[in-house]
């Protein structure tokens, strides 16, 4: 282990997932756009490379957790691994602050003189004229409460954790899987029931890009938190080595932070005069 090594470093073992997603990930590009082009080929083309990257996904992150169950996640090896974490974070804001900057960009100035196309898309007004915008105050609020409810259960999961609670660990992560896969239930309902498109305006492109893309990190967060209420069952996390779980309740409160902005700007700010409200 790390004695033995006489240094508190981790040297990777030689890894076939590398390469193998390289490739997957070029299949899953051929396919795409070959699709994109109307060859018939092009699904199974991308499906098969969709199904190499979950793949290689899964038995990289398998192999990760090996590596912390069997001791070569030292501490320094942790740290390294938050910095890791914060710096994934924080490129994260910076792909919301572009989906928030195409929005207020045109939403602040929706009739702009020099922006010709704009003014005929929106009408000068913003929501654009004849958009039936959400209402806030039904399905988007309730969405709203559940994932700050799940906020406050992975954080009862982590302390029940710190506190060697394993049954409110477990229970704590679950109640937090739960409320993600409803939350996520409740989008899909809204954008099944929503009374526009994505294609043919800008108020559903921005809309449903910024939220969309916020949908996805929830569903990629509610697979992260399930895979530790898995690690759980199995007793892999202790006072001192939980760092997958960590990143997962870290992750988690991003995701919620970040919807608490889509909600008061784009539910609730972008109900404002202008257009048709529902």
């Amino acid at each position: 282990m790390a004695q033995a090594k006489n240094h508190d470093y981790h040297l990777v073992n030689p890894s076939p997932w590398p390469f193998v997603g390289a490739m997957s990930a070029f299949v899953l590009a051929i396919g795409l756009i070959t699709w994109m082009h109307g060859a018939s080929v092009g699904p199974l083309v991308f499906g098969a490379g969709l199904i190499g990257v979950l793949y290689t996904m899964m038995m990289w992150w398998w192999d990760v957790i090996k590596e912390a169950t069997e001791g070569d996640h030292t501490p320094v090896v942790q740290l390294h691994h938050r910095y890791g974490m914060m710096l994934f974070i924080a490129s994260e804001v910076m792909f919301f602050v572009a989906w928030f900057w195409a929005y207020f960009a045109v939403a602040l100035f929706p009739g702009q003189v020099n922006e010709v196309a704009r003014t005929a898309l929106t009408g000068g007004v913003w929501p654009p004229k004849g958009i039936e915008t959400l209402d806030p105050w039904h399905l988007p609020l309730l969405n709203t409460l559940i994932l700050l409810t799940s906020g406050t259960t992975v954080t009862w999961a982590h302390h029940a954790l710190l506190e060697g609670d394993k049954k409110g660990l477990r229970n704590g992560l679950l109640l937090t899987v739960i409320l993600g896969l409803f939350f996520t239930a409740c989008q899909a309902y809204e954008y099944a029931h929503a009374p526009f498109g994505f294609s043919g305006h800008i108020y559903g492109s921005t809309f449903f890009m910024a939220t969309g893309f916020h949908g996805f990190h929830v569903i990629i967060g509610t697979i992260f938190l399930a895979v530790c209420l898995w690690r759980a069952s199995f007793d892999q996390f202790t006072l001192r080595h939980h760092l997958g779980f960590e990143f997962a309740a870290w992750y988690w409160h991003f995701v919620d932070v970040v919807w608490l902005f889509l909600f008061a700007c784009i539910y609730v700010w972008g109900h404002g005069p202008g257009g048709v409200h529902g």
